[in-house]
């Protein structure tokens, strides 16, 4: 075994700060050969100037973390990734919130024909969309549409651009 790379394979993927205790548990070897490995290996990565990453002591813990010098890099990549990442039942929530804004949660689950409030709210979490008012009904459900990140998101320069829908075109096809 090479311990070194074992350790920083076990931190890489734990991804949180992983006990000293549960390390030695793991390897089968005692917590003080552990901790002077580990403290070598955090001094050495902190030494190479090239690395990305670095190995960071939380009491007991360990963690690779990465350099502060690159949180910008990272912040860009992260804001970039979560915006790009929508599941089906999120793009057809959106696609609905895009052409029958201002809409509320239970007419979109009427058309979707399953609940979707934790899809709204992750729409909500990501900026695509936003709240617009309350509908002057019992219980004064509230009103969502499409925000200024949605149309940067999907390129456009107004919700005026979204492709047509060919509604009586599908409604014929149903009635074949």
């Amino acid at each position: 075994m090479i311990l070194k790379s074992v350790l920083e394979s076990l931190l890489f993927a734990w991804g949180e700060p992983l006990n000293i205790n549960e390390i030695s548990r793991i390897l089968n070897l005692p917590v003080s050969d552990l901790s002077n490995v580990l403290d070598e290996m955090t001094g050495q990565f902190e030494k190479d100037e090239n690395r990305g990453l670095i190995i960071q002591k939380f009491g007991n813990s360990y963690q690779i973390t990465t350099k502060k010098e690159n949180f910008e890099f990272i912040q860009s990549l992260l804001q970039t990734t979560v915006n790009r990442s929508l599941s089906t039942a999120a793009m057809e929530t959106l696609s609905i919130i895009a052409y029958k804004q201002p809409v509320t949660r239970v007419e979109i689950e009427l058309i979707r024909g399953v609940k979707c409030s934790n899809v709204v709210k992750g729409l909500l979490d990501k900026g695509l969309i936003k709240e617009v008012g309350k509908l002057d009904k019992p219980g004064r459900p509230t009103l969502y549409a499409t925000t200024d990140e949605f149309l940067r998101h999907f390129g456009l320069n107004s919700i005026e651009e979204l492709p047509a829908l060919n509604i009586e075109h599908e409604e014929e096809k149903k009635a074949t």
